[in-house]
């Protein structure tokens, strides 16, 4: 059984037990979080979609760890000039255990 979720402006293929890395949550390490703007559902042959979100799905995790992403390294450059900018930027996540599909 898997689902697609929508959360932060991405989709997401999910499953019971999976671990992934979303957009920041406001949330502690250990609450429970729902996400309601279920996609789709599918369990072996019974598929179900939403137009554009299922009615009455939900699928319940709960968040594992806050944290920040990578260094992405940012530079600006113009030859001749004497113009060299840099700047570095780390996106924040939020590292969430699915533990039930339901709808």
């Amino acid at each position: 059984m898997y689902a697609v979720i929508e959360t932060g402006g991405k989709q997401y293929r999910v499953q019971e037990g999976a671990v992934l890395r979303v957009e920041k949550l406001v949330a502690e390490a250990g609450a429970p979080v729902e996400f309601d703007r279920v996609l789709l559902i599918a369990d072996g042959e019974n598929v179900r979609c939403g137009r554009p979100y299922l009615e009455g799905g939900k699928v319940t995790a709960t968040v594992s760890a806050q944290g920040k992403g990578r260094t992405v390294e940012i530079v600006k450059f113009r030859r001749r000039k004497h113009h060299r900018k840099q700047a570095g930027h780390r996106q924040p996540y939020t590292e969430v255990r699915i533990t039930g599909i339901s709808g």
